[in-house]
């Protein structure tokens, strides 16, 4: 029979400072690494004591739980592996500036071609993270043998610290919403989360999240995409005639300049213009300065969802892995229907993003990928197929095709690492602490004339006078992780209204019969589709769209971020807080409430039509309102 008295004794007090050691360890270990690797933005005492505290519920527990199966192996075992949770991290952090997701674990198909982009993001350092894990080892298994059986932890032990584990966390919890109440429900600010709970809290969190989002598409059904609808068309503001049907019957060649931001537009380095032939060729379209990138992990993949469906992509790992085979009404499918041969060029593998099965879904008629082109090792560096190379090959595909087509290019080079050989390095390094932005500046560059190549190639080629070019940054390339390098070139402290203005990318309507202007629209990737649509005079039957046409003058000035952030004709909203869109100044927060407000609104309904799979209902639902309306 079990009682205190006996198990309290010489060698259960050794046990115990061993336990308490190896935790105390981890525990260290894990609030260095959340308060100086990851950029969590501690803003009062109370927020500091929170992140210290926050990891002790999920060490005890996954400690606990390793006992209890396994003994100290377990306990050890528990170590290593919260230590490579840790340390993956870590990586992921360094690149996106956010967190993984167990949808993201989904896309490890990836990993064969980051080979470049990972070992940039090692640091030799880093083997200092581990060096606690050979102190716990020791202190676990370093015993003399007569000890072994003495020391050997009782699973009840394990059981303990798991319990434990439960009223720590709920205490966590308690004291976080002090700070930030619903804290749960803001599932899409994950530094937040971090913040607050601990990145292990989390990632129990994220399992919790993906376990009912598998069960939302099971359980749908069609009264789900109702209220969709009724949202969408109460906001729905009539069909703009403006260059309504200009391009009709013309060729579309959308092209996608990989990572591409607005800063760099109009900017020089060294005295010397960083786009000078885009620069140019924006005078002779219609270019939009106030259009921002709305991907989230998806990157590029986000991008292509956002302009084939004008959905807004997912918070937590890209649709293309997670949704791929929705039924999805994408524009591809539309235009394809509308006697357009639809197609996607991008000189990489058909797997990779999981295009080859995605693009099925949207409606493209063919995917030219690497393997419809002949690369010879003289023409490929770092990401695969120089730019320059691939416009070139691309055009000479496009004239063959049959007429119309719709053509979209995705642009490689611009890529991080941002490595270029050293005949194509066309501008000097740039002079900041980052190696990366000074490296970016070069990739921009030769994209730019790339591009330049490119269109005007195509300016002498029989497709020039029956086409529309539409250009545009699929994403960002310097992410917030190099403020003070961006601070240095732009000559100005980046905070977080500028870090928001810079994601901010290039889009430009370019062609035959489009007259040049400057459109000061404060518009997203989302509003693509509709604008295009617009274009070519193609009535759009697909209700469930959250884009409106750029070039309506009487359009909604709105555009919404994945994380919940918005920018309208005044105002820009960033967690919480508002700032006028004209100065950088903040303001009342009352006055940017009602635009987080309806940024959540939105999110939510979109989010609900791809978990739920609702696109699949659509023709049933217009029945139901069909009949709704006969009975009024």
């Amino acid at each position: 029979m079990f009682t205190f008295k006996k198990y309290m004794n010489k060698n259960t007090f050794s046990k115990l400072a061993i336990y308490a050691v190896v935790i105390g360890i981890f525990w260290m270990k894990m609030s260095y690494i959340q308060s100086n690797i990851f950029s969590l933005k501690v803003e009062n005492t109370n927020e500091a004591f929170i992140l210290a505290f926050n990891p002790l519920s999920s060490i005890l527990l996954i400690f606990g739980l390793g006992i209890l199966l396994a003994g100290r192996k377990g306990m050890f075992v528990s170590y290593i592996l919260g230590s490579i949770l840790l340390y993956v991290n870590i990586l992921f952090y360094r690149e996106y500036n956010d967190f993984i997701t167990i949808p993201m674990l989904n896309q490890v198909a990836n990993l064969a071609d980051l080979g470049g982009s990972i070992t940039t993001i090692l640091s030799p350092t880093d083997v200092f993270l581990f060096v606690d894990v050979l102190i716990a080892a020791f202190l676990l298994f370093y015993l003399k043998p007569d000890r072994l059986t003495r020391f050997m932890p009782k699973r009840r032990e394990g059981f303990i610290l798991a319990v434990i584990a439960i009223p720590l966390f709920l205490a966590n919890l308690a004291w976080a919403e002090t700070e930030r109440t619903d804290l749960l429900e803001r599932t899409f600010d994950r530094n937040m989360l971090v913040k607050y709970i601990g990145l292990i809290n989390y990632h129990v969190y994220d399992a919790v999240l993906q376990g009912k989002t598998e069960m939302t598409k099971t359980l749908a059904d069609s009264n789900e995409l109702v209220p969709v609808i009724n949202y969408l068309n109460e906001n729905k503001t009539p069909d703009s005639d403006r260059l309504e049907g200009v391009a009709e019957g013309k060729n579309v060649i959308a092209i996608s300049l990989e990572s591409t931001q607005t800063f760099v537009v109009d900017n020089t380095l060294h005295g010397e213009e960083l786009t000078p032939y885009f620069n140019d060729l924006k005078e002779e379209g219609i270019y939009f300065d106030n259009f921002y990138h709305q991907v989230k992990q998806g990157r590029t993949s986000d991008s292509e969802f956002l302009l084939a469906n004008s959905m807004y992509p997912l918070n937590r790992g890209a649709v293309f892995f997670t949704h791929s085979e929705n039924e999805y009404k994408g524009m591809p499918g539309l235009l394809s229907d509308n006697g357009y041969f639809t197609n996607v060029m991008h000189a990489n593998d058909k797997t990779f993003w999981n295009r080859n099965v995605t693009y099925e879904s949207l409606g493209y008629d063919d995917f030219f990928s690497k393997e419809d082109y002949t690369i010879t090792p003289e023409e490929s560096f770092g990401w695969g197929y120089l730019d320059e190379y691939f416009f070139s090959d691309s055009l000479e595909k496009m004239k063959q095709m049959d007429k119309p087509f719709y053509s979209k290019l995705i642009t490689l080079t611009n890529h991080y690492p941002f490595d270029l050989p050293e005949d194509k390095k066309l501008i000097e390094e740039g002079e900041t602490n980052s190696g990366t932005l000074n490296r970016y500046f070069q990739t921009i560059r030769y994209q730019d004339e790339a591009l330049k190549q490119f269109i005007e190639e195509f300016k002498q080629s029989e497709l020039y006078d029956n086409t529309i070019l539409v250009i545009y940054g699929d994403h960002f390339g310097i992410s917030e992780n190099h403020q003070k390098a961006m601070g240095q070139y732009l000559d100005k402290e980046i905070n977080d209204f500028e870090q928001f203005q810079l994601q901010r990318v290039p889009m430009l309507i370019y062609g035959e019969g489009i007259e040049a202007e400057k459109n000061h629209t404060v518009g997203g990737q989302i509003d693509l589709r509709p604008t295009i649509t617009n274009l070519l005079g193609i009535e759009d039957p697909n209700p469930v769209q959250f884009g409106r046409d750029l070039l309506d003058e009487d359009r909604r000035q709105f555009m919404i971020t994945r994380d919940g952030d918005f920018a309208s004709e005044e105002y820009v909203g960033i967690q919480g807080v508002c700032y006028d869109r004209e100065t950088g100044e903040k303001v009342e927060s009352d006055a940017c409430s009602e635009g987080f407000e309806k940024a959540q609104e939105e999110l939510q309904m979109s989010d609900d039509v791809i978990y739920g799979d609702l696109l699949r209902y659509l023709d049933e639902t217009e029945m139901i309102e069909k009949e709704t309306t006969k009975e009024e």
